[in-house]
């Protein structure tokens, strides 16, 4: 089973996380399959817009727990040197800079480095009952794809840092509010209701959309932000604090933001 599936709906080129067992929690190699995906997608002059979005309910849970903790701690896991720090993010396409949009269609849970991929995009399409938060404050993991830099220019710092600094999860109403979600649609209909606005999106004039779009990200000079963001995000996992707080909520059977045992909790921040 590929951890990760890409499909096209004429010009919609569609990226699934296919980790349902793990509500599409992201490990090293999914991470690589992920910017393997967009890369095709960049690639592909037939495609107009991406939409990235989880199998089975969820966009994604952030990054698996269960697979850090099992590596080195100075592993690869956070790309440790500086000289290659964006190649490749520990969620994956995070540091990319596309050239076309990308949708993020949300289901479920998008939390810790999810919500950090749903930054990413240029647009978030969001289930009703869909819940997106900082949830990896609760485990001493750090936010370092970009959840720093992109959470405030996306809804201010002070709902930034109302998120960052809590872990609360927020829904519905206040996403939108927030300025988080780009639309609020029914649950189960998140990626019909992208597919309709990619191809929207697609029928337009391409020259004058993206030359609009880019001007847009270069007034955002994103690479000295996330340069910082990346250090301390080294600096606290250095520390050995997550390592702590993330084996005592793995070895738990109870008390997780899912409300699921110790199974469903595993490698979900």
């Amino acid at each position: 089973m590929s951890q990760v599936k890409t499909t096209k709906d004429g010009p919609v080129f569609i990226i699934t996380i296919n980790r349902p067992e793990v509500r599409n929690a992201v490990d090293r190699i999914t991470a690589a399959l992920l910017v393997k995906a967009f890369r095709a997608f960049e690639a592909d002059d037939s495609a107009k817009v991406a939409i990235l979005y989880g199998n089975n309910g969820n966009f994604c849970a952030g990054a698996d727990l269960k697979a850090v903790l099992e590596r080195p701690q100075d592993g690869p896991q956070m790309n440790a040197s500086l000289e290659n720090w964006e190649l490749q993010g520990p969620m994956g396409p995070s540091r990319m800079r596309l050239a076309k949009p990308v949708l993020a269609a949300i289901e479920g849970f998008a939390v810790a480095g999810g919500i950090e991929l749903a930054a990413w995009c240029d647009m978030r399409i969001c289930a009703e009952d869909a819940t997106l938060g900082v949830f990896c404050r609760l485990r001493g993991v750090p936010l370092v794809d970009g959840g720093t830099v992109r959470l405030p220019r996306l809804i201010g710092r002070s709902n930034a840092l109302d998120l960052i600094l809590t872990g609360r999860p927020v829904q519905g109403a206040e996403a939108l509010r927030m300025g988080l979600a780009n639309r609020i649609v029914p649950k189960g209909t998140a990626l019909a209701e992208s597919i309709k606005l990619a191809k929207e999106m697609a029928s337009h004039p391409q020259v004058c959309l993206l030359n609009d779009r880019k001007s847009v990200y270069e007034q955002l000079e994103d690479r000295k932000a996330m340069e910082v963001e990346f250090e301390l995000g080294q600096k606290t996992l250095a520390s050995g604090e997550f390592r702590q707080a993330v084996g005592a909520f793995l070895s738990k059977k109870t008390t997780n933001p899912w409300g699921a045992g110790k199974r469903g909790a595993e490698s979900k921040l």
